[in-house]
C-alpha cells in the first residue's frame, strides 16, 4: 500500500507553510490562501486552512540506513520530542523499525521512521529530498475492527500488526493506517496529547489500484478512483 496523497487541516496555515518549505525545504508545487501542497518523495501533503485546530499524528519514510543522520539533520532545524532516558529514537522491534518524532507548527506529532526490511538504503548524505513517502496516517476509532474490516473490504489491504482492541495497523510497511482505539488508549506516543479522530482525505494506491478515502469522527468512506 502507498499513500499518494494526504490533506489534513490547520488553523496556523501560514506558519506551517514556513514550517515546511523553509525550515524543513519540502517543495511546495501549489498553493493559495487557502492551502498549499508539498511534494514528500512519492507522496503529495496538502494543508487546508480551518477555522478550529486540528493535531494529527503522522510519519515519513527514510531510507533505512540513514536513521542518525537524518536526527542529526532534524536536530540543527528543530527540537526532538525526548523518550524515557533522555533518548532521541525508538526502537520498535516486532516492526524492526527505528524512528524519532518532532512536533510542526500546528503541534502534530510528526515522525521519521526507518524501515530495516524495506531494501531503500542511499549511499550519499541525507537531506530532505531523500525523504521517501508519507508512511503512516492515524486515523483513531472506537472500533478499531470494523474500520479495518472496511478497509480490507474496500481497498483490499490487511490487518498488519497490533491487536484489535487497543492498537492495530492496517496495510503494508511502504503505508499504513494507524488504528488506535483512543478509548483504551488515549494519548499519542511518546506525548500526553489525547488522541481524537481529525477529518482527513488521503488517496491510497494497492495493487495497482487507487482510492480515495475520507475520514472524520462520522466514521470512514472509501470511493474507487477509476
Amino acid at each position: 500500500m502507498k499513500i499518494n496523497s494526504l490533506k489534513i487541516y490547520t488553523n496556523k496555515l501560514d506558519l506551517e507553510k514556513k514550517f515546511y518549505s523553509e525550515t524543513l525545504g519540502f517543495e511546495i508545487i501549489k498553493s493559495d490562501s487557502t492551502f498549499f501542497s508539498l511534494k514528500i518523495g512519492w507522496s503529495i501533503l496538502t494543508f487546508e486552512k480551518s477555522k478550529q485546530a486540528h493535531i494529527y499524528h503522522y510519519c515519513f519514510l527514510i531510507p533505512s540506513n540513514k536513521l542518525t543522520q537524518a536526527l542529526e539533520w532534524i536536530e540543527r532545524r528543530v527540537k526532538i520530542i525526548p523518550l524515557l532516558d533522555r533518548r532521541k529514537t525508538q526502537r520498535f522491534e516486532t516492526w524492526n523499525a527505528d524512528s524519532f518524532y518532532f512536533h510542526d507548527a500546528s503541534g502534530n506529532i510528526a515522525e521519521f521512521i526507518v524501515r530495516h526490511e524495506l531494501n531503500n538504503t542511499i549511499h550519499c548524505d541525507f537531506d530532505i529530498t531523500n525523504v521517501c513517502c508519507i508512511n503512516e496516517i492515524g486515523m483513531p476509532t472506537t472500533d478499531i475492527k470494523r474500520i479495518n474490516t472496511e478497509i480490507e473490504k474496500c481497498i483490499g489491504t490487511k490487518f498488519w500488526k497490533g491487536d484489535l482492541n487497543i492498537f492495530g495497523t492496517n496495510g503494508s510497511q511502504n503505508g499504513l493506517f494507524l488504528l488506535p482505539n483512543y478509548k483504551t488508549k488515549d494519548t499519542w506516543f511518546p506525548t500526553s496529547i489525547k488522541i481524537k479522530p481529525e477529518p482527513l482525505e488521503i488517496v491510497i494506491e494497492n495493487n495497482e489500484k487507487k482510492h480515495f478515502v475520507k475520514f472524520n469522527s462520522n466514521g470512514i468512506k472509501i470511493i474507487p478512483i477509476t
